[in-house]
């Protein structure tokens, strides 16, 4: 009986050393994501086409700032495709998905430097619902 008692301790201990090792070794292994930074004006032509077609008399709009975020992925092309948005207001996003998709502007794949290779982008709109 007592050497299965200390058989059960030794492997307690054997599988604590175990544990420990692997928690050492998974904080030392660096996975690290690094953060691609975007210029400002990375978006400005297409946030000025989604201000010059948004329709802003829709009384299904939450009044006051409206912040969206809107996903969205550029094919080969230089299509926006795919458009997705979410935000404080369902309806503004919709409507931010509309215009996005049916714009008829292909991003120019020139302007593109190498840290905008992404094919998949999100870009933030906020939008000033006044009273109508």
């Amino acid at each position: 009986m007592k050497n299965k008692i200390q058989i059960f301790i030794a492997i307690l201990f054997a599988l604590g050393l175990t544990a420990i090792a692997g928690n050492v070794k998974a904080q030392t292994t660096s996975n690290t994501i690094e953060e691609v930074q975007l210029n400002k004006d990375t978006f400005k032509e297409i946030k000025s086409l989604l201000i010059d077609q948004f329709d802003f008399t829709n009384s299904d709009y939450k009044e006051g700032i409206v912040n969206s975020e809107v996903r969205f992925d550029v094919a080969a092309n230089g299509k926006i495709i795919n458009v997705r948005s979410k935000g404080d207001c369902k309806n503004v996003s919709k409507e931010i998905e509309s215009v996005l998709s049916h714009l008829q502007y292909k991003i120019d794949a020139s302007k593109l430097n190498e840290n905008m290779i992404a094919s998949s982008y999100v870009m933030p709109v906020t939008v000033d619902i006044n009273n109508r």
